[in-house]
């Protein structure tokens, strides 16, 4: 199994309210020339959280931040505004519970700290940052 140490928190960039898919965002990496999906879980707009990556492969999210990471992607986010349901406010929350309760040592950022973009549309480090300390 790789060595976990970041949990990376991903938008799709999608307009508010639209349903995307895994195998529609596996559809748009894999145009890009990717060997899969980059993310490893995918929240949508109900709050289900939906598998992509295998967890003992290293996503394609976060440029030099892959190897020990686990790439989380909530649908939506589009042009930066922050679009997520309360749903998938819960969901994401509860994921990040569990896999910290998986992976004690992890962190969790936001793309947008490793990168000029929006993404995800809040700041994730700050939001998450007391499930990041949890048994510290």
């Amino acid at each position: 199994m790789r060595k976990i140490n970041e949990i990376i928190v991903h938008c799709s960039d999608t307009p508010e309210g639209r349903h995307t898919t895994v195998e529609e965002i596996r559809t748009w990496h894999l145009d890009r020339g990717w060997e899969d999906i980059g993310y490893h879980y995918v929240v949508y707009l109900d709050g289900t959280v939906h598998e992509g990556r295998p967890m003992n492969i290293a996503g394609s999210h976060c440029y030099g931040h892959n190897k020990n990471s686990i790439g989380v992607c909530y649908i939506g986010g589009f042009k930066g505004v922050d679009t997520r349901t309360e749903d998938q406010k819960e969901a994401l929350v509860d994921l990040l519970v569990y896999l910290k309760t998986e992976y004690p040592k992890v962190r969790i950022y936001g793309h947008r700290d490793f990168s000029e973009k929006e993404c995800p549309s809040f700041d994730a480090t700050k939001e998450y940052e007391n499930i990041s300390n949890m048994w510290e």
